[in-house]
């Protein structure tokens, strides 16, 4: 089978995920600072890759896919040579024009989350609509995606499915701190919990989440009586005011 070539520009946990994703069908290369990181980058991905410093880096005809910091952008983009053939970003807040930057024939931005080092994670997509179904091919590879039409859009879902692993994270180790509290071992409620998440994801994927309340809440019940907790305590609106900041912050970050 031939593989397709793909440069990852950035030796960092996203792109080990996304080169996880990519390695049985791709070619892959990684452009970093330091031969020694894009050593262990190998040595983590577990096949060769070709491995290049960012200062003899050239993205001339290259599929690219930018994993470096936002912060990072302005620096890399003075010591790339070249026009890549299309510039795929993972980078959060940073705009399809700001990525000009970088020379390329289309550009798309990414939004994968924590989930992709599993390969099950949510991307949105949004950008040149030529490169539409490359991208969904390419990020099918670590879960699966959301094209979206406009980049307003891919801020709100940077909000939702970007930053939702720690939203959930704290509901879950909250969870177990309860249980702790009313008696169990720490250890029984982290099993507990897990079994828990594992399930809903699974009935999450096919049934509206007001169903699934309604279908284990009955009345003057055990389940009840916590979820009047839960909206006692704000949580509801607080899951709200979560997403409205983190989509603030994503507008501000262009």
């Amino acid at each position: 089978m031939n593989k397709t070539p793909i440069t990852l520009i950035g030796n960092g946990k996203m792109a080990l995920s996304i080169a996880h994703g990519l390695k049985e069908t791709c070619l892959i290369e990684v452009i970093g600072r330091s031969q020694k990181n894009l050593a262990k980058f190998e040595e983590n991905l577990g096949v060769e890759v070709q491995k290049t410093l960012l200062e003899e880096s050239t993205c001339e005809g290259k599929t690219i896919i930018l994993c470096v910091k936002p912060s990072n952008l302005a620096e890399v983009s003075q010591k790339l040579r070249g026009r890549a053939k299309a510039l795929y970003s993972v980078l959060a807040g940073t705009s399809l024009a700001s990525l000009q930057a970088i020379g390329a024939d289309g550009y798309v931005r990414a939004m994968p989350n924590l989930s992709a080092e599993v390969g099950l994670s949510m991307t949105s997509l949004v950008g040149d609509a030529a490169l539409r179904d490359e991208a969904i091919h390419l990020f099918n590879a670590i879960g699966m995606t959301l094209w979206l039409e406009s980049e307003k859009e891919l801020d709100i879902a940077t909000a939702l499915s970007g930053s939702g692993p720690a939203y959930l994270a704290l509901i879950a180790e909250a969870l177990c701190d309860g249980a702790v509290r009313e008696g169990l071992k720490r250890s029984d409620a982290m099993t507990l919990m897990r079994g828990l998440f594992k399930g809903f994801g699974e009935l999450i994927q096919a049934t509206h989440p007001a169903l699934l309340k309604d279908g284990v809440m009955s009345p003057g019940g055990t389940t009840a009586a916590g979820y009047g907790a839960l909206e006692s305590a704000g949580v509801r609106e607080g899951c709200m005011e979560a997403i409205r900041c983190a989509h603030e912050k994503a507008k501000g970050m262009k």
